[in-house]
């Protein structure tokens, strides 16, 4: 990996970019289950159970309201990620957003969120100049139908409307089974732990990252160490 560098840089967004555990997501597996519960007539106990199994089961909460429920997409995600206040709590690391600068390539956000919120935290954070584009769920349509990640077959897509082999890009991520489809379609994978280990309370970062699955090429705790 070293020395073949990366022609295009796809990073997802929450948790891999800004500590979205303290900024979103709590706000948004709330709105999330208060969704559900509304336009689905479920008790919260059972919306919790229903969006956590989605999650699982498909990748996105998403995904199995529109397929089993004719959820609309646009409507849930409008409901769902506008956080009044979310400027306000937004922050990541100033050495990981210097280290975007060095990095050789094009760089692209790559995320199951909707435009809207990817440009509120792309801004709150300062990182517009940095990025050649924004890539979000609202470009995840295959066929009629909604393919986030991780769609092996949007991947490749993906690659394809940048004008690149998968080989030529690598997805950096928090979400293994993102990363797994990633590799299945060519790319190259880093899974970015920073954020991820505060989440879940690793007590040590440095010997979680001894692990690796087979389809991570690298695990690193800061984007620092993508420019090593």
């Amino acid at each position: 990996m070293h020395r073949r560098p990366a022609q295009v840089w796809l990073f997802d967004l929450d948790n891999t970019l800004h500590n979205a555990s303290y900024a979103s997501l709590r706000d948004i597996n709330e709105r999330m289950s208060a969704y559900i519960e509304r336009e689905l007539g479920l008790s919260r106990q059972a919306a919790d159970a229903l969006r956590r199994h989605y999650w699982v089961r498909y990748g996105a909460t998403l995904l199995g309201l529109v397929r089993h429920h004719q959820v609309q997409a646009a409507h849930f995600l409008h409901d769902t990620h506008d956080i009044a206040d979310l400027e306000t709590r937004v922050h990541g690391h100033a050495h990981d957003f210097a280290a975007l600068k060095r990095l050789p390539g094009r760089h692209y956000i790559l995320s199951n969120a909707p435009r809207n919120y990817v440009r509120r935290v792309i801004h709150a954070l300062g990182l517009q100049r940095w990025f050649d584009g924004i890539l979000c769920v609202e470009d995840m349509h295959m066929f009629g139908h909604l393919r986030p990640k991780p769609d092996a077959r949007m991947l490749r897509r993906m690659a394809a409307r940048l004008k690149v082999h998968p080989s030529q890009c690598v997805l950096v991520e928090d979400t293994l089974e993102h990363q797994k489809a990633a590799r299945r379609v060519g790319m190259r994978t880093v899974w970015v732990q920073r954020w991820r280990r505060r989440a879940f309370e690793v007590p040590d970062p440095r010997r979680h990252l001894r692990w690796r699955p087979v389809y991570v090429d690298r695990c690193v705790l800061s984007l620092q160490e993508l420019c090593r």
